[in-house]
């Protein structure tokens, strides 16, 4: 039998701690024998078909197969599944919602790394695209570090407004919003931008010395956030140094693969430093792997089994 989990059930059963523990787990745990494949296909319309392929974590006994469709003039902009597999037999656990899994990964891997290369006071942060993932990465990061104020700039100037009075309300804090991305950015000391943009927001006369940024939105070929400038004078933490100069950030700035310092599982490990020293800026620009996927869907698969049968709904497709 295979268990059916959508958004909603996701949402009942997804706990912002015990995914941020799966993921340092997957960060803390070797790359594996298997090269996953990240693929990304044009279509003839306004839309693109990815697929991450496989997702392994060592001592986890499944993967996951993750198929999307992005289109960026819908809501969700995101639709698709992510498949669950027992490792050993095949079989088929689970298919469950990716825009959800997407959003939880990306954002608390995000959070990771942010508050891994931030400065240690740096409590004012700027939100830029006020999405599902931003709003992930601003939970986790406040489970690891206090946040005492808030600036949220999107181009829906309702949805900004909404995510700083919710988040500003739960953090009690002070949260306003911008007109633009460089009136975010300004007096920040972290700086996340998500958004589908295909020119940069940001440029290096934008960001003060000292802030960090975590860029999400530059996941494929075509789409940039920041500027060359900014990325050239900035200590840049990938999360795959090859994808990120093939379709990440790196590649929508032209830049090579000396310009990374290395990937955030390098700096959880030990073996490169984050932040050097507090005046420089600081980038976490991740493309999304696919055993980042399975951090969350097997976290969230033993939750629905552990609360029995109101989790899901079981389906046969042998049946």
């Amino acid at each position: 039998m295979t268990l059916l989990l959508n958004r909603s059930d996701l949402e009942s059963l997804l706990d912002p701690a015990g995914c941020l523990a799966a993921l340092r787990q997957g960060f803390a745990a070797g790359p594996g024998d298997v090269t996953a494949r990240r693929v990304v296909t044009s279509l003839p319309g306004p839309g693109s078909a990815t697929a991450l392929i496989p997702g392994l974590i060592e001592g986890v006994p499944a993967y996951t197969v993750k198929v999307n469709a992005k289109f960026p003039g819908t809501r969700p902009a995101l639709r698709g599944v992510v498949c669950l597999h027992d490792l050993h037999t095949g079989e088929l656990l689970a298919l469950l919602d990716s825009a959800t899994v997407t959003a939880w990964r990306t954002g608390l891997a995000a959070a990771l790394g942010t508050h891994a290369l931030a400065r240690r006071d740096a409590g004012t942060v700027a939100v830029i695209g006020a999405g599902a993932q931003a709003d992930l990465v601003l939970t986790g990061l406040a489970a690891l570090r206090q946040v005492r104020e808030l600036v949220v700039c999107d181009l829906d100037t309702a949805r900004a407004a909404g995510f700083a009075e919710r988040h500003g309300l739960r953090l009690g804090v002070p949260a306003t919003t911008a007109a633009d991305a460089r009136a975010a950015a300004q007096g920040a000391g972290i700086v996340v931008v998500a958004t589908w943009a295909r020119r940069p927001l940001l440029n290096a006369g934008d960001v003060a010395a000292g802030t960090h940024v975590t860029s999400l939105g530059a996941d494929e070929p075509g789409k940039t956030e920041l500027g060359a400038d900014l990325l050239e004078g900035a200590r840049v933490v990938v999360d795959d140094v090859a994808l990120a100069v093939e379709m990440g950030v790196l590649a929508g700035a032209g830049l090579d693969v000396e310009h990374a310092a290395g990937t955030l599982r390098d700096l959880l490990s030990g073996q490169v430093p984050g932040r050097v020293k507090d005046s420089e800026i600081t980038v976490y620009a991740p493309v999304g792997l696919p055993w980042q996927d399975l951090a969350v869907a097997w976290a969230v698969y033993g939750a629905a089994r552990s609360a029995g049968t109101g989790a899901g709904t079981s389906f046969d497709f042998l049946g």
